[in-house]
């Protein structure tokens, strides 16, 4: 069953019918098989969806993998000092996420019993938890009607409805109103996946497999002759040199060891001494290092 087609939206009832059932049927054909997938409990969707921001697949794996055999509960981790939660992050990148989760896994246990609350409204108190995030969970591990945007469904949803190539830098009102019109009245939580598949394996950000894609017909970016895509763009982030590296540097060194690092140790990770400093200042203002006495640093107790 499909949801009727608003007005707003340029598919009429018949075809977005037709959108539901292929992409369905190709997404039960072609998913990955995800361990974050088929019925996991939900702080294990949670653990996901927090290292899956601006993280590819292939380097999450190994580290979700990793969290949910020591943390297989949300009571695990927060019995932990939030310093092994930025120790098991590794490389992920964006460690702050680490800190969040650890959060999460506070409140959870002090507010919900330990237990991922299924409300969406409850979801989004969390702390780290956006508008993105609560309504994955609510949808992936609830099977609730969300409109789940993440970069590739925005993708996906720019060509397919709109018919321009890229969305618009962040989310807009009229974009959210847009997928939820697109959404079908049931199993919104498997399209909400399925077009997220579809963007990361087909409508890719550059050279999307177009001849590969089951709801071409239906596309108004095809339609349109493949229009090339004249707005903003995010700018691609450098990386060399750049304060993200030093960061991870130092907290590498860090993460090596659970003894104290001593200044004098860090100071030999990075040549640019101007940078550097201001790089341990931030990890200290974001709580990601603890300063100790004796000019020794250490991840957070």
């Amino acid at each position: 069953m499909t949801t009727p087609a608003s007005p707003h939206l340029p598919l009429g009832h018949d075809e977005l019918a037709a959108v539901h059932e292929r992409l369905l049927a190709w997404f039960e054909r072609e998913a990955r098989d995800l361990p974050w997938r088929g019925g996991v409990p939900a702080w294990h969707v949670m653990i996901s969806e927090l290292m899956l921001q601006q993280t590819p697949v292939a380097r999450v794996l190994p580290v979700y993998l990793t969290w949910i055999e020591r943390w297989p509960t949300p009571g695990d981790l927060a019995a932990e000092p939030v310093g092994e939660a930025v120790r098991a992050w590794g490389r992920l990148g964006y460690p702050r996420r680490a800190l969040r989760l650890h959060a999460a896994a506070v409140a959870i246990v002090e507010h919900h019993g330990g237990v991922v609350p299924s409300e969406h409204d409850e979801l989004l108190a969390l702390p780290g938890v956006g508008a993105y995030t609560a309504a994955a969970i609510a949808s992936f591990a609830f099977g609730q009607r969300h409109a789940v945007l993440d970069t590739n469904v925005r993708r996906v949803l720019a060509r397919l409805v709109q018919g321009v190539e890229h969305p618009a830098p962040s989310v807009t009102a009229a974009e959210r109103q847009l997928a939820v019109a697109a959404m079908p009245s049931h199993d919104a939580d498997r399209w909400a996946a399925a077009t997220m598949e579809l963007g990361a394996l087909v409508c890719r950000a550059s050279a999307p497999a177009c001849d590969d894609c089951p709801v071409r017909d239906a596309c108004r970016w095809r339609r349109a002759g493949y229009p090339v895509h004249t707005g903003a763009r995010r700018p691609s982030q450098a990386w060399d040199g750049t304060d993200r590296q030093c960061r991870g540097r130092l907290l590498a060194v860090l993460r090596e060891t659970s003894e104290p690092v001593p200044k004098a140790a860090l100071d030999l990770v990075w040549p640019d001494d101007v940078q550097r400093e201001r790089c341990l200042d931030g990890l200290v203002a974001d709580g990601l290092v603890e300063p100790l006495a004796g000019a020794t640093f250490t991840l957070p107790r």
